[in-house]
């Protein structure tokens, strides 16, 4: 299968930021089975490496029409993720996604930045912390999405507005998603999702999981057995994975000791922070710094 592709991105000095939705890079591709993923081709100014993951400095919105994957960021463990589905991508959070070897996948993204974007991304329905929206395979949407492509290829008189306007498009579809799954949730959903902005708002404290057992109105054993079952890990085992990811951005973006990340991230000493981040992720953390990893089989 060939590799279809088309990605626009556009230097600083050429957008024009008094416009409430500011476009700044744009594509389309289909990336074939079997393929490493970013391709070759990915723009240079977003390319990222799995191993280290990316932070953005712009909002990007990602659609996954075709195919599936996997998506990890800061504050949340990896997730799944299948056609019909868009990522919301925030600016200075870390995160890495990449399809599923053996399907590959068809992508859609915009990054985009402006004080329409950024009041319409904190509205209530979202939220850093569950990037992922259920948006289905929609007409509409892929042709939005392509009629925004054709008017950057062109590039016409007043392109850019006109592009903002269909970006403006795109977000409502999304915040339409947005608005209905979070109708649909169940009440345990709810209360687990509570649970976890609270766990991720206060990783690297000590947290006393039946006092909010006890805020929800709810009992800590039926929490326990709730959120394993919503989240597919354990209280403990959720905060926990948060500590080792912040402490691995900080060990790839910072020049701080392994001992004052282990006190940042909430670890009693910097021997029990090596010992359990070795067991949960494969490595030493000394080893990360110096970029040397094991072996990975596919």
């Amino acid at each position: 299968m060939k590799t279809f592709r088309r990605y626009f991105t556009f230097p600083e000095d050429k957008l024009d930021d008094s416009l409430n939705v500011t476009i700044r890079t744009l594509g389309h591709h289909i990336h074939p089975a079997h393929r490493n993923y970013p391709d070759a081709g990915h723009p240079e100014s977003h390319y990222f490496d799995w191993e280290k993951g990316r932070i953005l400095k712009e909002y990007q919105l990602l659609y996954i029409c075709k195919g599936e994957g996997l998506f990890e960021a800061s504050g949340m463990p990896p997730q799944p993720i299948e056609a019909g589905t868009v990522i919301l991508l925030y600016p200075g959070v870390w995160h890495r996604y990449k399809p599923v070897l053996e399907s590959g996948w068809e992508e859609y993204w915009v990054g985009f930045s402006g004080s329409y974007a950024r009041y319409l991304l904190e509205q209530e329905c979202f939220n850093p912390q569950h990037p992922i929206i259920k948006v289905g395979f929609n007409a509409e949407f892929i042709a939005t999405f392509e009629r925004l492509l054709d008017v950057m290829e062109v590039r016409v008189e007043s392109f850019q507005k006109l592009a903002s306007f269909l970006l403006i498009q795109l977000l409502g579809i999304v915040y339409t998603s947005a608005l209905l799954n979070n109708q649909t949730l169940s009440r345990k959903e709810k209360i687990v999702g509570d649970v976890k902005k609270e766990i991720n708002s206060r990783w690297p404290q000590d947290i006393d999981f039946e006092q909010i057992a006890a805020r929800q109105g709810i009992s800590y054993a039926w929490l326990r057995k709730s959120f394993k079952e919503i989240t597919g890990t354990s209280l403990n085992q959720y905060q926990l994975m948060l500590k080792l990811r912040h402490a691995e951005q900080l060990i790839h973006t910072t020049d701080d000791t392994l001992s004052e990340i282990a006190s940042r991230c909430g670890f009693e000493s910097v021997h029990y922070f090596s010992r359990i981040y070795k067991a949960k992720m494969a490595v030493n953390p000394s080893e990360l710094r110096k970029g040397l990893r094991p072996a990975v089989v596919h």
